[in-house]
């Protein structure tokens, strides 16, 4: 499932996430395909694209501020830039 997650240090993202086992204080999050969103440019670039190849990654739960469903001409943006 697709969602649109804001951090608490303000990034925006889209991605596939769901949520794994782990125990406390490990990561509990798996993104695919996670992209940031520029809020002035209004585009999408891959997240940690410059430190890595991987398409995936986790994250704690704890650093997600909220997550929201985004709206469709952003989910057509992103299934474009994932094909």
């Amino acid at each position: 499932m697709v969602k649109f997650l804001v951090l608490v240090n303000g990034q925006m993202l889209i991605s596939g996430i769901e949520e794994v086992g782990a125990d406390i204080g490990e990561p509990d999050c798996k993104l695919s395909k996670p992209f940031v969103y520029d809020r002035e440019t209004k585009t999408l670039s891959p997240w940690l694209f410059e430190f890595t190849n991987q398409d995936t990654c986790l994250i704690s739960s704890e650093k997600i501020l909220t997550i929201v469903d985004p709206k469709k001409t952003l989910i057509d943006k992103y299934e474009e830039l994932i094909k």
